[in-house]
């Protein structure tokens, strides 16, 4: 249904290390190999399995033992009990083969166009038409790798920019719309436009949202993305 550059990044967490368990709805792998920031990472592929990986650290913090069956309910327990907390979970969001094909059988709409320096009053204005939550929650940078907007009767009124997502060939992008502009498609343009944009450049490109975002998750609906999964890291406030 994905590309396999996409399931083969998602895999790696779990392939690389000693594997404790891998039944009963949860699989655990201990890997030496994971990321600071990402030394617990959790991945539930909505097909009933969960996915776990964890530095050994962290799995001696907390008592993880092969012989001990855990599921997903009682390891949570045990990283709590442990102090150890995750980040609010993300739905992840990519396009399937056939809604790859569709998509990029299509042209951009009209009022659609790449942005840059030349743009910086503009986006200067349009960030400052939209309020500082919506600003974070979106992360569109000017200067992100790849940047594009939607105008109305000449003014910036939408904004998607992605950049690479770590060393990976996925690219994370974001979008934000004018608060009076929404509801009228230019969201859903500039992210297909986007799409094009990160699959002629040899990427895959990926969505995101939190769970309780239910704007973001309709905007992804009607871009054409198709929902991979839900994906949980371990938050910064966790001490070493």
């Amino acid at each position: 249904m994905f590309s396999p550059s996409i399931t083969a990044f998602w895999q790696t967490p779990f392939d690389n290390g000693e594997i404790i368990q891998g039944a009963d709805g949860l699989s655990i792998t201990i890997n030496p190999e994971l990321a600071h920031d990402r030394r617990v990472t959790v991945l539930d592929d909505l097909d009933g399995r969960v996915r776990v990986a964890l530095t050994p650290a962290l799995a001696e913090r907390i008592g993880l033992r092969a012989e001990t069956t855990w599921s997903a309910e009682s390891f949570r327990e045990a990283l709590a009990g442990a102090g150890i907390t995750l980040h609010d979970a993300d739905f992840i969001f990519y396009f399937d083969r056939d809604a790859k094909d569709r998509l990029l059988g299509e042209a951009d709409a009209d009022g659609v166009r790449m942005l840059g320096e030349r743009d910086a009053d503009a986006f200067a204005a349009f960030e400052a038409a939209n309020t500082e939550q919506d600003l974070d929650d979106a992360y569109v940078e000017l200067d992100h790798w790849a940047v594009i907007g939607a105008h109305q009767d000449g003014k910036l009124v939408s904004a998607t920019s992605a950049y690479p997502w770590g060393e990976s060939l996925l690219a994370d992008l974001g979008v934000l719309t004018l608060p009076a502009a929404r509801g009228k498609g230019h969201a859903r343009n500039v992210v297909r436009a986007i799409a094009r944009h990160v699959y002629s450049r040899g990427y895959e490109p990926q969505y995101r949202c939190q769970l309780d975002n239910e704007t973001s998750r309709a905007l992804a609906d009607k871009a054409g993305l198709s929902l991979f999964g839900t994906w949980e890291v371990v938050s910064a406030e966790t001490e070493d």
